[in-house]
């Protein structure tokens, strides 16, 4: 007996469905087949929704993208969080916090999905960016920063973490992390027109990388990190 769904349930179906096998199998190894056996549809409900395996890829990524945008506007609108504040929790509203983030971004960084791992650096940054705009903005009026371009200067600020700090683009080593995240930081202060060491609490973010957990201790018992 053939059941019935709403069209925003069946689509979130096929993504859910999607998104597991992706996960388990990997997105090569995955058809469009593996998805309707999984959910039970007929080939033609799976067209009805989406052209292609590579646009169910992409609905699935743009998920996560608004997810986290999502979390960023309830800080941004929060009264009880200062301008900092909402920025470093922004900041760690879009880290991988969970399996399903990591294993997709696992995903990304597969050579077959370059266009995909594109399009979602460019989504991320064109979704952030008004909201990272209004904690800007409002930090101008607290006189915080002095920028004549708050817009611009995230798109700048953003298109510079999102690449230079993506690990399926570059493959640096952690001290060399560290070195650009410090470098980040100094340039995010003169762009924003903010006080030298209002950003030190990105600084503490470093110590929360994996990759860099070890180096960056060694580091800050030497005083090679500036808080």
């Amino acid at each position: 007996m053939r059941i019935f769904k709403e069209p925003e349930e069946r689509r979130n179906e096929i993504l859910d469905t999607a998104e597991m096998l992706f996960f388990s199998k990997g997105y090569a190894k995955t058809t469009v087949n593996d998805m309707l056996q999984a959910i039970g549809i007929a080939k033609g409900t799976f067209y009805y929704y989406f052209k292609s395996k590579e646009e169910v890829m992409d609905a699935v990524v743009m998920r996560f993208i608004d997810e986290g945008v999502e979390a960023a506007k309830q800080i941004a609108m929060s009264n009880e969080l200062t301008v900092h504040e909402k920025l470093f929790h922004i900041i760690m509203a879009q880290k991988p916090d969970t399996d399903r983030k990591d294993h997709l971004i696992e995903q990304f960084h597969q050579p077959e999905n370059a266009q995909i791992h594109q399009r979602s650096l460019a989504q991320t940054i064109l979704k952030l960016t008004p909201v990272l705009t209004e904690v800007i903005e409002q930090g101008i009026k607290e006189k915080l920063f002095q920028t004549p371009y708050p817009k611009e200067s995230m798109e700048i600020l953003l298109v510079a973490s999102q690449f230079l700090f993506d690990e399926g683009i570059f493959s640096w080593q952690p001290e060399e992390i560290i070195q650009k995240i410090q470098a980040f930081i100094y340039n995010m202060e003169i762009i924003l027109g903010a006080e030298k060491g209002s950003f030190s609490y990105v600084a503490k973010l470093i110590q929360q990388l994996p990759q860099v957990e070890g180096e960056s201790e060694r580091m800050e018992e030497n005083g090679e990190i500036k808080q």
